[in-house]
């Protein structure tokens, strides 16, 4: 498995910092004892949430993503936007200002990071079921999330638009093709619960 390690820095400077996410820069002792230059972006960490109604179908969205000029499907996502927050409950959140969703049964479906050779964003997949309408009022979206478009896709067609290179955002790619894994592995009802630690984004129970 996977185990945590970290090389000396001599030196780190952040260049760039916005809104959400900062860039930065770090001289790295490598283990030949040469100093290398290695920039990356900071990032706090995301929730993705792969919502599975009874008919089988994951619940998407399209959004417009602008750095890949493109309409992405997309499953609920977003920002751990409160340090130490439970991942759980933004997955909850998410999954409610996004689609007007709720779930009843919640379940980890996998933790990845996205591009660690250049951002060391750690995103949580959930996955949801038993799923209702969300109580109140919708949540009024902005900006991008707008224009999002909704949709409920069969588990099936999910599969073969990703391996046909037609779907290409890394969260819905990986969430659909572990719930493939884990159904051929156990069952979905051995996934780790809800609440299972995450060295990547340490977070209050």
């Amino acid at each position: 498995k996977d185990t945590p390690e970290e090389w000396e820095i001599r030196a780190t400077d952040t260049p760039f910092v916005g809104s959400k996410t900062s860039g930065r820069t770090d001289d790295v002792v490598m283990p030949d004892g040469s100093v290398v230059r290695r920039d990356y972006q900071v990032h706090p960490g995301s929730v993705a949430v792969l919502a599975l109604d009874a008919e089988d179908r994951v619940l998407l969205i399209k959004q417009y993503r602008h750095p890949v000029r493109e309409k992405l499907w997309e499953i609920p996502a977003g920002l751990l936007d409160i340090p130490g927050e439970n991942p759980l409950h933004a997955a909850q959140r998410e999954l409610y200002e996004e689609a007007h969703v709720k779930a009843e049964d919640w379940r980890v479906l996998t933790d990845v990071y996205t591009t660690p050779g250049g951002c060391d964003e750690a995103i949580r997949i959930f996955l949801a079921r038993n799923l209702s309408e969300a109580d109140g009022e919708r949540f009024v979206v902005e900006d991008e999330e707008a224009d999002m478009e909704h949709a409920r896709v069969p588990v099936d067609e999910l599969v073969r638009g990703v391996l046909a290179g037609e779907l290409h955002n890394n969260c819905l790619v990986v969430g659909v093709l572990s719930l493939v894994a884990a159904r051929a592995s156990g069952g979905l009802d051995g996934l780790r619960p809800a609440g299972a630690p995450w060295p990547a984004r340490p977070f209050e129970v």
